[in-house]
């Protein structure tokens, strides 16, 4: 038995409108004694003849090409959801496609019963701006049916220059009647680590993709906010949300961040021997200072890397909803002629062995993401002497003008933009001063 090795992409996430996120890593195929893949003559003459019938017999023209194209097609889409074939425009666009800028409307998009699925809409993005949600299923695009259409081919409908707009059929789990979004393509640049102090102590980093320099990103984000605190943090909140994955080496570079030994992440393919586990070094950026990681429906594939990795090493608690369910990954093998196919060759588990394939994290704690009506906002906010009209000031702590109230203001705020991570951050602060005692 022969092994050959690769080049290749390993990838954790799905079709960004078009561009796949990927890292590369070597492949292992099992051969025959010969060297050489054997095909049984029978399969051999039914293809043949297949191929010869379309030739003779089809109602138009149709070249070689093609029709050896749409075979390798209908064999990678027969798989799973997520192997496919990659021409040469898709490839090129998956070599580029980790730098973090790209065309297209900014969603993160799969197959689900010959639909289109919204696995993620990116942050700052045409997609997300116009109100497309994680779970939305697309059935028209520019009022041409999805259904029957390859990932691939609705994938190249929704890219486009820059500045051309689109229509989208979606179907929502809850609404009466299909939406209708007008969207305007743009050149998709995405800043996938971004962060700010919450409160004095406290901060909040949000990772929207893991790409090739997140986990340095995400240092130097850590190292400002702790500038930002007089050195120190007392925690953070990790936001996972809506992030469809990424680069695998990324989410274990940023696991490791936080954890100071064990396993990370563990990838097996069929074969045996062929399991790979990536392991965490020495070193906790935050000293041990408690995480909240939140997640929903719309994290994916690395995200859940990261979120089951600090989960299951109890290193923080993961809160939200429970998450996308995509624990295999794709290994994009490069073919003559500037093409390529992305097979999916392997399972992922985390550190204690959970495979959370079709089945995602479980939130320790769970938070749906919902918007508050100022009802809601009413009965959790209880009003206190310093909001009566007139209320003496104490003597002792007198605020300064302007500065009253400033820390409730902020927490009103929060509550009013994001429950989620309002509740997150009270947590935070919980876990804080349990540490403390």
């Amino acid at each position: 038995m022969n092994n050959f090795t690769r080049n290749t992409l390993i990838l954790t996430t799905g079709l960004i409108a078009g561009i796949t996120l990927a890292i590369g890593i070597g492949v292992h195929a099992e051969r025959g004694s010969n060297g050489v893949k054997t095909i049984p003559i029978e399969d051999i003459r039914s293809l043949s003849e297949v191929f010869g019938k379309i030739k003779d017999n089809y109602v138009e023209d149709v070249t070689d090409k093609e029709l050896l194209e749409n075979a390798i097609r209908g064999m990678m889409t027969g798989l799973d959801p997520h192997s496919t074939y990659l021409d040469k425009e898709a490839f090129k666009e998956l070599r580029v496609g980790t730098s973090g800028e790209f065309g297209g409307l900014g969603i993160v998009v799969g197959m689900e019963d010959g639909f289109v699925k919204v696995i993620s809409p990116i942050d700052d993005t045409p997609a997300s701006r116009a109100g497309i949600k994680a779970g939305d299923l697309i059935i028209r695009l520019d009022k041409k049916p999805v259904k029957g259409m390859s990932l691939d081919d609705a994938v190249k409908i929704m890219r486009g220059r820059p500045g051309t707009e689109i229509e989208l059929l979606i179907v929502r789990e809850g609404a009466d009647k299909p939406l209708t979004y007008h969207v305007t393509r743009d050149k998709i640049r995405v800043k996938s680590v971004k962060s700010k102090t919450l409160e004095k102590g406290f901060g909040y980093v949000r990772v929207s993709q893991f790409q090739e320099r997140s986990s340095s990103d995400l240092k130097k984000a850590i190292s400002k906010l702790k500038k930002d605190n007089n050195g120190k943090l007392n925690g953070i909140v990790l936001d996972l949300r809506n992030n469809p994955g990424g680069l695998l080496d990324s989410a274990v570079e940023i696991s490791d961040i936080f954890i100071t030994k064990g396993g990370i992440v563990s990838v097996k393919g069929r074969e045996e021997g062929s399991k790979i586990v990536h392991s965490a070094t020495p070193a906790d950026m935050l000293d041990g200072a408690p995480i909240v990681v939140l997640v929903n429906g719309g994290s994916a594939s690395a995200s859940e890397i990261v979120a089951g990795a600090l989960q299951d090493h109890k290193r923080a608690i993961v809160m939200g909803s429970k998450t996308f369910g995509k624990g295999s990954v794709q290994t994009v093998v490069p073919l003559g002629n500037n093409t390529a196919i992305k097979l999916t060759t392997a399972r992922y588990y985390t550190p204690s062995g959970r495979s959370i394939q079709a089945k995602g994290i479980d939130p320790d704690i769970i938070i749906r993401d919902v918007k508050l009506t100022e009802n809601d906002k009413k009965n959790i906010e209880q009003i206190k002497e310093v909001d009566l009209h007139g209320h003496l000031e104490n003597e002792k702590n007198k605020a300064k003008k302007g500065d009253k109230g400033k820390k409730e203001d902020n927490g009103k705020k929060l509550l009013s933009e994001d429950y989620a991570l309002y509740e997150a951050l009270n947590l935070l602060k919980g876990l804080y001063l349990v540490s403390q005692r």
